[in-house]
């Protein structure tokens, strides 16, 4: 009798099933249209803050290439899972390749952890733009950029790759059924037929030292930009830019957080609860990141009016545009 493929590590004939999310299986529709309405508004956003970017040459400063960088991550964030979720909930396709499976997970956990180092990066290009304004274009040059941005990436690779090696050479001998809308790392390492033990220490170990370093560093820049500015006249309006920012980031990071924690360790938060904080620390940044941090900016603001409308319409709505965060 031939063995079964699914018992072998590296073998690209097995699948795995995924549930979507547990417990709700009962609201596919109402499920999907809230994950697709999700993903186009993502889409858009992202998708309109790279095309104003892209066609305006004023828009080159450095943190116009964060926020472009920003854009783009969100876009393949989003679009590594919902095209996949929508398929369960609508088409009842719960089916994912062994490969498949494997380039979501690099994808969602890479992306993540590129997302995180570009907030840092945006921080300290606030900090340095609001705290050493002369220095500002010395110090943030395009070589400089281009090395964040390869850093940034090169350390997403540094903790995934190793970890997508140890995933792919588990043994998956139980159940293909995996308690999840993606192809989540810990959700699927539980039904590896050894112990995935050395698997979530590794996960837990890179994820803190990732996040627990970006926040910090977050924070001591914020700290610093608010020391700098109280006092001043401009203090009101970076404390609002600040507190939006803040919040905004508590919404990527505190979700992210419990959904790790909560998915490592044995917690009474219910499954289904774990799945939609999982789906909504990935998908709810995406979609407010345009807005926060793109449209909000005065000079894409008024690339964005400049595109969108004539000259009369966007002279108009020049002067209603009060969302000045990165004068």
């Amino acid at each position: 009798m031939a063995s079964d493929p699914f018992s072998h590590p590296n073998s690209s004939s097995s699948s795995f099933i995924l549930v979507g999310v547990p417990s709700l299986e009962a609201f596919p529709t109402c499920l999907g249209i809230l994950f697709c309405s999700s993903y186009i508004i993502a889409l858009v956003g992202n998708g309109l803050v790279l095309l104003v970017i892209g066609l305006d040459n004023s828009l080159r400063e450095p943190v116009h290439c964060f926020l472009g960088m920003l854009a783009v991550i969100d876009v393949v964030m989003v679009t590594s899972i919902i095209p996949k979720m929508l398929s369960v909930f609508w088409l009842n396709s719960k089916e994912t390749g062994y490969v498949a499976c494997f380039v979501q997970m690099f994808l969602v956990h890479s992306t993540t952890a590129e997302e995180s180092g570009v907030l840092l990066a945006m921080a300290i290009d606030r900090y340095i733009a609001i705290c050493h304004p002369l220095r500002y274009q010395a110090i943030l040059t395009r070589q400089t950029i281009a090395q964040i941005g390869l850093a940034i990436v090169v350390r997403a690779l540094l903790f995934m790759v190793p970890l997508a090696g140890m995933m792919t050479n588990l043994p998956y001998c139980h159940s293909r059924v995996v308690p999840h809308s993606y192809c989540e790392h810990m959700a699927v390492a539980k039904l590896a037929c050894v112990d995935p033990r050395p698997n979530r220490l590794y996960s837990v170990a890179g994820s803190s030292l990732i996040v627990g370093m970006d926040v910090a560093f977050i924070a001591v820049s914020y700290g610093m930009i608010l020391k700098t500015v109280l006092g001043k006249r401009s203090c009101r309006k970076a404390l609002r830019t600040c507190g939006c920012h803040i919040y905004t980031m508590l919404l990527y990071y505190v979700p992210g957080i419990v959904s790790i924690y909560a998915q490592q360790f044995s917690s009474g938060i219910p499954v289904h609860a774990q799945v939609l904080l999982a789906d909504v620390y990935l998908i709810l940044p995406a979609m407010l990141n345009p807005v926060v941090y793109s449209i909000r900016t005065k000079q894409i603001c008024q690339a964005v009016l400049k595109m969108l409308f004539s000259r009369k319409v966007h002279a108009w709505l020049h002067s209603q545009c009060f969302f000045q965060v990165y004068a």
